[in-house]
């Protein structure tokens, strides 16, 4: 199983240094030295990670045979990968790869199916799972416990217990008509 774990940024200083945007909440695991990565594209890579450090916030990737500014901005925008025993699983039991969830059935409190995860959506501040609909919409869930209370892989199903409007736009009116009145 492949999962993405970074994308190169720029060039930092001239010793083939590069800035790395995290996709992954192990970075400590997938990043660290020794860990040898996957590209997109593949012609970037295999890259084998020779140091790191966090500067300034970011964290910062040296990858061996990369030895000055041009070829680490040659590396700009690769994207990185790292290969993962299907059967692993993240320490933390309320944690789940993006593999463990796409897929996964997509269904309200009361069993109604809404759809199917099609893609966990990183982004900086919160996770969200792209579920296509039955009627072939994508909405986009944040991955949070108050709206995605259960993950239940035995079953291979999501319950979700979304706000008004976010599965079907049409109940956002009128739960925001009913809010007004008493």
């Amino acid at each position: 199983m492949q999962l993405v774990v970074g994308r190169i940024g720029r060039a930092h200083g001239i010793r083939g240094d590069v800035t790395v945007e995290v996709r992954t909440d192990e970075p400590e695991l997938r990043l660290a030295p020794g860990a040898v990565l996957l590209t997109d594209p593949p012609s970037a890579g295999p890259l084998t990670v020779e140091s790191g450090r966090v500067h300034s916030g970011r964290l910062l990737l040296r990858f061996a045979g990369v030895g000055d500014r041009n070829a680490a901005e040659a590396l700009r925008n690769t994207v990185l990968i790292a290969e993962v025993d299907p059967a692993e699983l993240p320490d933390d039991p309320d944690e789940y790869y993006d593999h463990q969830l796409v897929g996964l059935d997509v269904v309200l409190r009361d069993g109604t199916r809404v759809g199917e995860v099609s893609e966990v959506v990183h982004l900086p501040y919160q996770d969200l799972l792209s579920v296509t609909t039955g009627d072939g919409r994508e909405v986009l869930v944040p991955f949070v416990e108050r709206i995605v209370p259960e993950i239940d892989l035995e079953e291979q199903r999501a319950v979700i217990d979304p706000p008004p409007g976010l599965i079907d736009p049409d109940r956002a009116e009128t739960a925001g008509s009913d809010a007004g009145q008493e």
